[in-house]
């Protein structure tokens, strides 16, 4: 099993974690987020990682990799993960981005040597990104806490419990050789840490508490995933309910 490979295991030993520290609290915390000291403690890991570790791969990895070859892993990679979108729009009955999706995959698979380029793009085939976490709020599942997960980042408790089924709905894991896969994955972490470099930067320079920016950030972020970008004016966070 890879690193980067998630199994009920680890989400049963979060949900003891998370059981055994809900109790830690601090003042005027946000209703949204009661573990918000353990959140924190793992967000100020990740910063760590992400500083000693995953940044200046990134930064290596952009300095050294031509920008052509770049945007071809990058546009490769989001062809993978349109097949695992496809399924969750399916899932949600949303036909018309299923079959826009479906298209896209085509059309980058066949013309876009077999998703190097985006063809679709410039036909007006928009990228429909969905998951499963997506798929729950959509039937109604509430989100539940906020969540910091080692590594993985802003969650909230029902994405956390979709991961799974995402990493295994990801393409890059039907492949069998390890080698080839863990490369892929490795790829993918890059390529997307390489898109926030600037972004990262500027939140941790303008913001006050880049905690609670991120936070609020996020979960403002998956409510619209959820509703499309249209959010019920009376929406609650926690008595959402199905779009």
């Amino acid at each position: 099993m890879s690193f980067w490979s998630f199994s009920w295991r680890r989400i049963c030993a979060v949900g003891v974690l998370l059981t055994l520290q809900a109790c830690s609290t601090v003042p005027n915390a946000d209703a949204r987020d009661p573990w918000e000291s353990m959140n924190r403690g793992v967000f100020n890991f990740n910063e760590t990682v992400d500083t000693l570790a995953i940044k200046p791969a990134a930064k290596a990895y952009e300095a050294v990799v031509p920008t052509p070859v770049r945007k071809g892993i990058h546009n490769f990679l989001g062809n993978i993960g349109d097949v695992w979108s496809l399924a969750n729009s399916a899932l949600q009955l949303k036909g018309q981005a299923a079959g826009e999706t479906l298209m896209r995959i085509s059309v980058n698979t066949v013309l876009g040597l077999g998703g190097v380029m985006d063809v679709a793009t410039g036909m007006q085939l928009k990228r429909n990104k969905e998951d499963f976490g997506q798929t729950l709020g959509y039937w109604g599942v509430k989100p539940g806490p906020y969540l910091v997960l080692p590594i993985f980042g802003p969650s909230t408790l029902r994405d956390a419990l979709a991961k799974p089924l995402d990493f295994k709905g990801n393409a890059t894991s039907l492949i069998n050789d390890v080698a080839t896969r863990n490369v892929l994955t490795v790829a993918d972490v890059l390529d997307t840490r390489v898109g926030l470099l600037q972004t990262v930067d500027a939140i941790k320079s303008a913001s006050l508490d880049p905690y609670n920016f991120v936070r609020d950030g996020y979960l403002q972020k998956r409510t619209n995933d959820i509703y499309d970008g249209n959010p019920p004016a009376a929406f609650n966070y926690f008595e959402s309910e199905a779009p």
